[in-house]
């Protein structure tokens, strides 16, 4: 098995390079650029060699350079029983993070439109799993298709996407954004435990697209 050139020798400079690296990638998007290993190596003062050496292409450093975090779970220490509770907990996080990072996540969602190399964090689901997480006490209540319609229905109200969609067009301030994503979601959730879950259609189960990504670049005419 090979080593990466970071996990040999010199660990802790290494560890700060890189870091150099991560943080001009991410002011690069918050200017709303699209960064490359060698428009990164300039801004950091470090040689396009040694940039090189850490992301050996465009699609790893986007990948290092996305604010999304990489927690596999939202709910934080003692997650509550009840799942309108867990639910809330784990939107108002996801909020949180999309609020406190919405430039860098409005280029990155531009990017994931369009010709950009490799999958981006943003195409992975990476919410999917933890509204999943969040609504597991639902599983056996609800059924299967039902639930994944449901993970599928809160995602599509608590993203970036609804994000832009509040603030751009419908004219909301931040804050009323992400409360009104959280009321949404909350509603979604209430209108299935009173009996009335979205229905199931023919597309395919959150869970099978958590690995394919959630996002999809539309087809050119």
């Amino acid at each position: 098995m090979s080593t990466s050139y970071e996990e040999t020798g010199r660990s802790a400079q290494k560890g700060r390079t890189r870091s150099a690296l991560v943080a001009a990638a991410r002011a690069l998007v918050a200017e709303g650029a699209v960064p490359t290993v060698d428009g990164v190596a300039e801004r950091a003062g470090i040689s396009r060699t040694t940039a090189y050496r850490y992301f050996p292409n465009q699609r790893v450093l986007l990948g290092a350079a996305h604010p999304e975090t990489a927690a596999s779970s939202l709910l934080g220490d003692e997650p509550p029983t009840d799942v309108t509770a867990r639910l809330d907990r784990v939107v108002a996080a996801f909020t949180t993070l999309i609020a406190e990072t919405e430039q860098q996540q409005r280029t990155m969602l531009r990017l994931s439109l369009e010709d950009v190399p490799g999958d981006l964090p943003l195409r992975q689901g990476r919410a999917i799993r933890w509204i999943r997480e969040a609504l597991e006490p639902l599983e056996g209540t609800l059924a299967a298709a039902e639930l994944d319609r449901l993970v599928l229905a809160v995602r599509s109200v608590c993203g970036i996407e609804a994000r832009v969609w509040l603030r751009d067009v419908a004219g909301l301030s931040p804050s009323e954004a992400s409360e009104l994503m959280r009321w949404s979601a909350a509603a979604l959730l209430r209108s299935a435990l009173e009996g009335r879950p979205p229905t199931a259609g023919a597309s395919a189960p959150a869970r099978s697209r958590e690995g394919r990504g959630a996002a999809r670049r539309p087809r050119r005419p």
